[in-house]
């Protein structure tokens, strides 16, 4: 299925690109979410109608982004869990475990901007987790893991 995009999609292409994908990620996830539409001839000429409002507006997104990159660049952010005498913790931390705290800081980030590369983490100590805040925008935050041994 040949869409036009409406803002940068990652590995796809940016604003205004005319590309072809598979119909069910078209239309289960790109129309959807309204980063896409279809490229037919009525949708070409209201998007060149609309061009310059959703530049605008990506650019605004972008400065957001980059606003609260600033913020979060080098924070340090204490998460406790019990753990066994080796370090070990008795579960895990993931991405939904620093989204909270996070937000207990005050920064309200998305799970799903969290890149965890290796998974949960699973030992007591520093980790740098790189935050997607933008398609353009990736800053790195440090998760301290506490071990609580109780």
């Amino acid at each position: 299925m040949q869409i036009i995009l409406l803002e940068k999609v990652v590995n796809l292409g940016s604003l205004g690109d005319i590309v072809k994908v598979r119909d069910g990620y078209a239309r289960n996830f790109l129309i959807p979410q309204g980063k896409a539409k279809r490229a037919t001839e009525a949708n070409k000429a209201e998007f060149e109608a609309r061009r310059a409002d959703l530049e605008r507006v990506q650019a605004e997104k972008l400065g957001e982004a980059q606003e609260m990159a600033g913020k979060l660049e080098g924070l340090m952010v204490q998460i406790t869990r019990k753990a066994g005498i080796d370090g070990r913790l008795f579960g895990s931390v993931g991405s939904a475990d620093i989204a909270e705290a996070l937000e207990a800081l005050g920064f309200s980030v998305e799970r799903s901007a969290l890149r965890l590369p290796d998974g949960p983490i699973k030992q007591v100590g520093d980790v740098e987790v790189p935050v997607a805040l933008h398609s353009d925008v990736v800053t790195n935050i440090t998760v301290s893991v506490l071990g609580d041994q109780q």
